[in-house]
């Protein structure tokens, strides 16, 4: 089987999302039968050979500053669109509904590939971080659930995240897939731990709580410093490591300045090796994840993996499969709920051990079984199609978009690839069949013109007018030629 995974992250950006793409690359692949290639956003000067697996890096635009440490894909990059079709898939996996489905949809559109979306984030909280409330925010959520409802199958990482989804105005069907992890079940050796965690100030008696990923406060990172201001004002000793790096990062840290906890909080910085997380994992003894942003929580399972029970916000989607005082600890998402919770459970180590070993025994789920489980379904769909079995959506009005974006794309490649020494006599029959894609172009943009709301007219208009200036472009290099 012939695989093909987008997604808009991969490293040198490392978050959640790209770690999954990365694991699924890196199992695939090792099937004999089983080619895997990877589209993703250029980052300049990365190098992408080394992988076990083929990476195809398109053309990007610098978005760092709208979305802290992250660039966009162009998704009509045409090269790299052909490149890809030529590897044949069978399968095109999305990981994110932006470019990567953008791309995934104009990729389909030259293989017939049946299109899997897996639904990772809760997005339209990084929308609304990036441009705030109202029209915007409101027409780009309707693009992208518009965009995952052209996929032939959905799936979400937990049931919260398939809720979430249809909050945000998806009506079609989603089969829930779990991630897994790449930690293998046990703890790090002692050895390891010792040299990961020296000079840093973890006495032996006083407990060690941990959090790992991105530093950004929507995870519920200022609560976890209100709940631990509240255990100091007690008298209670602890160390607080945050293991990671982030936007909100200086934020937090003057936060625990102000509160006078600053020596008792540890910021190591983004840590990349798997093995040095593990030893993080062995060295604390409970895991604060109190965010009800993440969908899934791949790091509780990570925790779990060595051992080290977790701190929940009841209901959030990372709880799922967690027993309270068995697997795992629940409380409500406030500092009080988590303050009272650290008091009791600070001078039990004993009782916060258990926990871990619970969560190790029932909540782990590695990668290798996840995969298997993508894999298994990634036939099954497959086979559906070879037998005319799955029945395709309706068609979306962007649809038509997408396809004469494609193909003007396409079109415009190849036009610009034709040889001097070829061109001969090639002028009139160029601009005749020029005139007559830009009158179908035209055409495809009136009827999807009537098909859209009002909000979105106004842009048919300037793709009409980005069609003239594309043939005006390309009347000009016919010129040079």
């Amino acid at each position: 089987m012939n695989i093909c995974l987008l997604n808009d992250s991969f490293p040198p950006v490392i978050d959640g999302v790209a770690n999954v793409v990365m694991n699924y690359g890196r199992i695939l692949s090792g099937d004999p039968g089983t080619h895997v290639l990877v589209g993703t956003p250029a980052y300049p000067g990365t190098n992408y050979d080394g992988y076990s697996y083929q990476v195809v890096a398109y053309p990007s635009f610098d978005t760092t500053e709208i979305v802290s440490g992250y660039l966009t894909g162009n998704p009509l990059a045409v090269r790299e669109i052909d490149k890809m079709a030529a590897f044949g898939p069978d399968i095109i996996h999305t990981h994110c509904p932006a470019s990567s489905t953008i791309m995934a949809r104009i990729l389909q559109n030259e293989t017939g590939a049946p299109v899997i979306f897996t639904y990772h984030t809760k997005f339209d909280v990084d929308i609304t971080r990036a441009v705030g409330e109202g029209f915007l925010k409101r027409e780009t959520l309707k693009a992208m659930v518009s965009n995952i409802s052209a996929c032939d199958e959905v799936w979400v990482v937990s049931g919260g995240a398939g809720e979430n989804l249809r909050s945000l105005g998806y009506e079609g069907d989603y089969r829930v897939m779990n991630n897994g992890v790449d930690f293998p079940k046990g703890r790090a050796a002692e050895e390891l731990v010792r040299e990961v965690t020296k000079g840093y100030d973890l006495p032996e008696d006083v407990p060690v709580f941990l959090f790992v990923g991105r530093i950004i406060r929507y995870k519920g990172l200022p609560l976890i410093l209100d709940a631990l201001t509240k255990l100091s004002e007690e008298g209670i000793d602890y160390r607080m490591v945050f293991v990671g790096g982030g936007p909100d990062e200086e934020m937090l840290k003057e936060m625990a300045q102000k509160a006078g906890i600053g020596d008792r909080v540890i910021f190591t910085g983004p840590e990349r090796d798997r093995e040095r997380l593990r030893a993080w994992n062995t060295r604390a003894d409970l895991f604060l994840f109190p965010s009800t942003y993440d969908t899934n929580g791949i790091v509780v399972r990570e925790a779990a993996a060595c051992g080290l029970g977790s701190v929940l916000v009841k209901g959030s989607c990372a709880a799922e499969g967690i027993t309270d005082g068995r697997n795992g600890f629940l409380i409500e998402e406030t500092a009080e709920s988590m303050a009272a919770l650290l008091k009791e459970v600070s001078g039990q180590r004993d009782k916060m051990k258990d926990v871990g070993q619970h969560a190790m025994d029932e909540i782990y789920i590695s990668w290798d079984d996840s995969v298997a489980a993508a894999y298994e379904r990634y036939s099954e769909i497959r086979d559906l199609v070879a037998e005319g079995k799955i029945v395709r959506r309706k068609p979306h009005g962007s649809d038509i978009l997408l396809k004469s974006a494609s193909t003007l794309a396409m079109e415009t490649m190849h036009l610009f690839d034709i040889p001097r020494n070829i061109y001969g006599g090639m002028r009139e029959n160029l601009e005749e069949d020029f005139d007559e894609f830009k009158e179908e172009l035209r055409d495809n943009l009136e009827e999807m013109r009537d098909r859209l709301p009002d909000s979105v007219k106004e842009f048919s208009d300037n793709a009409k007018a980005f069609g003239d200036k594309t043939k005006e472009e390309i009347r000009k290099r016919i010129e040079q030629l």
